[in-house]
């Protein structure tokens, strides 16, 4: 066999070892989300789900099996998964995972670069809501909470994670079976899903800004498109990422990923390149050969209107 055959199989090969979906999770709601005075008294990572967040959770999972069932070759797919350490979190990844069979999962870990961001530590209300207030003026991304963290904080952590889950997949730490379709489901919170998208597919922060917070339980699906990247819109309709957050130009950029290659360059994407520029003109040799085609075509039009 030929280096170039070789080098083609072993493509191949790491190609059926992606994940066919990414999916985020929130986690279903807690005693914080029914009332805020909650972390006033126990700390964020220990706050735990409602009955009504466990239950949420547990509709999510078999939603989530439902929809995997339905849009799979094979029955025999796979699922792994990284969970936040947080207690609601963790609670939500147990009831997600009472629809599957234990085959079906290949493992978990957790994952403390996904956790909620840090808001402080005890939380007193009449503070909390200045800061918040202070926070909407300021910008979500930049702001960083009093003894705690800022969205670019947990950009940065999340772009750690990033390369170790690539590491993960490259490695195949995840044991992975290239005949079954493997599913990674990352089960976190609403902002650091948020970045992890940011971070993916190289939103802005001013994109970032205007991006919806996921409810309790819902989830975002990234499918690995026919050529190799991967796409909200094969799972997602256009209505539902208008309501996301995400602009037109950001729902075109997705459709474009349904089928683009692996390392290609979306040149109608205006914020990898228009956007940081308010004029570009061309190299000198190709301004002096646009001239000279306009000069062309209007010699050759007034020679034509004379003739006539």
């Amino acid at each position: 066999m030929s280096e170039h055959q070789n080098n083609n199989g072993d493509k191949r090969q790491r190609g059926h070892l992606l994940p066919k979906r990414i999916i985020l999770v929130r986690h279903g709601e807690s005693q914080g989300n029914l009332n805020t005075a909650a972390y006033t008294t126990t700390p964020d990572h220990k706050i735990p789900l409602t009955e009504l967040g466990i239950t949420q959770a547990r509709d999510c999972g078999s939603h989530l099996k439902s929809l995997i069932s339905a849009n799979t070759t094979s029955s025999d797919y796979r699922l792994y998964f990284y969970v936040s350490p947080y207690e609601r979190t963790r609670s939500t990844l147990r009831e997600i995972g009472r629809s599957f069979s234990k085959k079906h999962i290949i493992g978990v870990r957790e994952e403390c670069r996904v956790r909620e961001q840090d808001f402080g530590n005890f939380q007193v209300s009449e503070r909390m809501k200045v800061i918040k207030e202070t926070r909407a003026k300021f910008g979500r991304f930049y702001y960083r909470f009093p003894e705690g963290e800022s969205a670019a904080d947990v950009f940065d952590r999340v772009s750690g994670f990033f390369e170790s889950l690539w590491r993960d997949i490259e490695l195949n730490r995840l044991k992975s079976d290239p005949s079954q379709e493997l599913n990674l489901v990352i089960v976190s919170h609403g902002l650091t899903s948020r970045v992890f998208l940011m971070k993916w597919f190289k939103w802005t922060v001013e994109q970032f800004e205007l991006l919806n917070n996921l409810g309790n339980c819902g989830f975002r699906i990234m499918e690995l498109g026919d050529g190799g990247e991967y796409s909200l819109a094969i799972h997602h309709t256009e209505e539902e990422m208008l309501e996301w957050g995400l602009s037109p130009a950001m729902i075109a950029d997705q459709k474009w990923r349904i089928h683009a290659k692996k390392g290609d360059w979306n040149e109608n994407c205006s914020w990898y390149y228009d956007e940081f520029f308010d004029h570009l003109t061309d190299s000198e040799e190709e301004e002096e050969k646009r001239k000279h085609d306009t000069e062309y075509y209007n010699a050759d039009s007034t020679f034509e209107s004379s003739s006539s």
